[in-house]
């Protein structure tokens, strides 16, 4: 499954796949972020994990520009514990460094206390992440994967 959620422009500012070979959603957000787009597109995601059954996230904002912080009280506070009933146990953030994005990553990562989550600065670490905590769960038998 992959969608494209579009902003007021008509401009793609999140792509949405879930990655059934690795039992995680992958998301790759672009351009410039409002409180409503952040919002709509972690929501997004989030009902695909529930839908794929899925337990972790892969998230890529290297080619959002800006900050995210104007979203990150309502992520922490109301999206993250949604976001862990939905099954969510690790989310791998991955950020451009030395960007307000990553000061924001920082933020969310030091504060989150809903599942385990890492930020970091290229694509493969965070997969590389992923793949190590699925295989650790799955060795203590905590969860059975479905497709």
């Amino acid at each position: 499954m992959r969608s494209e959620l579009v902003n007021a422009f008509g401009h793609v500012y999140l792509h949405i796949l879930v990655d059934y070979d690795n039992h995680w959603i992958q998301a790759t957000w672009q351009g410039y972020s409002t409180p409503d787009t952040v919002k709509a597109g972690m929501e997004a995601y989030t009902e695909a994990l529930e839908e794929a059954n899925c337990h972790a996230m892969l998230i890529d904002t290297r080619d959002m520009v800006g900050s995210w912080s104007h979203s990150l009280e309502w992520t922490l506070e109301e999206w993250a514990p949604k976001a862990a009933r939905a099954g969510l146990q690790f989310y791998a953030l991955v950020v451009k460094p030395e960007t307000f994005a990553e000061a924001t990553a920082d933020a969310f990562y030091a504060s989150i206390k809903s599942f385990e989550a890492e930020v970091f600065s290229d694509l493969a670490t965070a997969r590389a992440w992923l793949r190590q905590r699925r295989l650790n769960r799955r060795k203590a038998g905590s969860y059975q994967f479905s497709v």
